[in-house]
Parts: structure tokens; sequence; C-alpha cells
């Protein structure tokens, strides 16, 4: 699987097929820092990112796992609240899920939260599925301090220039009004292992405001899936914002 380093952040682009999770995901080189053990004169990034308005029907929100917007220690418990989102989705379907259909959803996401949003990560994670026993469809969320220059940062953290591309990428103006605007794309990418291309979707914004850089990505080579999901995850980009919990604001 072709590696996806860019800029601020140092990640590889998720597979789809989750019931099988593949890639890895590593953190933001400027991610959250942790208050524990720093020194008082360190400057601390203080941005996280803010889901209050994410349609909860249309995802399947998977919180960080160390930062501070971590979950309670409820969360520590995965089994659980995958089993419990198994049956929520079964139950909105309308669907029988047969003798075995729980158990195999709930499986399919404690597989997605275990892969995408391992101990120690401190992003998002967004679980888009059309039906309950379908892999989902992983997009993930991070930010950092910004870093250099605006045009040159967001070309970076989407992949505008990807020279592994099949394609030159399709490069767009995104405008949100929670984050401004920013920078989208899309390209095909060539996977060392498999004969599949990945349908890649980034999103990337620099907000002056915190001082920080935003980007949103997923990679899939369940191609159909990606273009099913492309208003949900466009909405799901406009949606998503920033909150310093040192202001309040």
């Amino acid at each position: 699987m072709p590696s996806d380093m860019s800029g601020t952040y140092e990640v590889s682009e998720p597979r789809g097929g989750a019931t099988e999770p593949h890639g890895d995901v590593s953190e933001p080189r400027g991610g959250v820092t942790q208050l524990g053990g720093e020194e008082p004169t360190k400057k601390y990034f203080w941005p996280v990112i803010d889901i209050e308005d994410v349609d909860e029907d249309a995802w399947i929100m998977v919180p960080p796992r160390a930062g501070r917007t971590a979950p309670s220690e409820t969360w520590e418990d995965i089994g659980t609240w995958a089993r419990e989102v198994a049956e929520d989705l079964w139950q909105d379907s309308d669907l029988d899920p047969g003798p075995n259909g729980v158990d195999f959803v709930a499986g399919t996401l404690l597989r997605c939260a275990e892969t995408f949003a391992p101990p120690g990560s401190d992003h998002w994670v967004f679980l888009h599925v059309d039906h309950p026993a379908d892999a989902p469809l992983p997009v993930l969320a991070a930010l950092g301090p910004a870093s250099g220059p605006r045009e040159e940062t967001l070309r970076a953290l989407t992949m505008a220039d990807d020279a592994t591309a099949v394609e030159p990428p399709v490069v767009k103006t995104v405008k949100s009004e929670k984050l401004g605007k920013g920078m989208t794309t899309f390209r095909y990418v060539p996977q060392e292992d498999s004969t599949h291309l990945l349908a890649c979707v980034r999103y990337a914004w620099q907000v002056e405001e915190h001082g920080a850089d935003v980007v949103i990505w997923t990679a899939s080579e369940d191609i159909a899936h990606v273009m099913r999901a492309a208003e949900d995850l466009e909405e799901l980009a406009r949606t998503l914002g920033i909150w310093n919990p040192r202001t309040g604001s």
C-alpha cells in the first residue's frame, strides 16, 4: 500500500474492507500536546476537533484514544461498545440479523476501532455504513499546529501533487462556515500488493484563528462505496469545527 506522507501529518491511507482492516495510521506530528510531565514553559496546542454538529445517523463515531478529547474509562471496553452499536444498526435497519448477525457486525466494528483508532491515537474516526453487514468506509480527521504557508500546506495535506496517482488529482476549493476556505482532492492510487486501485479523498484547512491545520481523509478499493458516501463525506467535512477548551471558543 502506498505511503501517504503529507506536511504536518505522517499518515497512510486507510484501506477499505473493514472486515479485514489494513493499513497503518500514524499520529499527526503536530498533534495535541499532552499535559502530563511536560515543562511548565512549553507552549501547548489547545485546539481540538468539534464534532457537535456531525450527523449521527450517517456516521458511527470512534473517538480518540488519547489527548484532551479522549473518552471516559467506559471506552476501554471496546467489545461492549461494538456490540451495542451493532445491535442499534440492526434495529434501525428493520432487518432480521439472524442468529449471527449481531456478532458479525460487532466483530467488524471491533476490528475497525482497533485498526484505525489504536491506543494512544488522538484522531477521530468516522465509519460510514450502508447496510449493517457491509464493510464500513473509514474516514479519519486530525488537526495539529499550523505549519508552513497556507497554499503549500493545503496542497501537501491533500496530496494535490501526488506523483503516484494514476492521473493528476482533481483539486477543488471547499468552503466551510466553521473552518473557512479549504482544499479537497480526489485521486486514484495504485497499491503495491493488489491490482485494485484506491479511491482517495482528502480535505484540508488552515485555520488562522486557532493556528491549526485540519485534515480529513479516506481511501478504499471499494470505489462504489466512496462514491455513495460522497455527499455524506462532504457534509461531514463542512460540519466539523474546532474548539479551544482553554478559551471556550
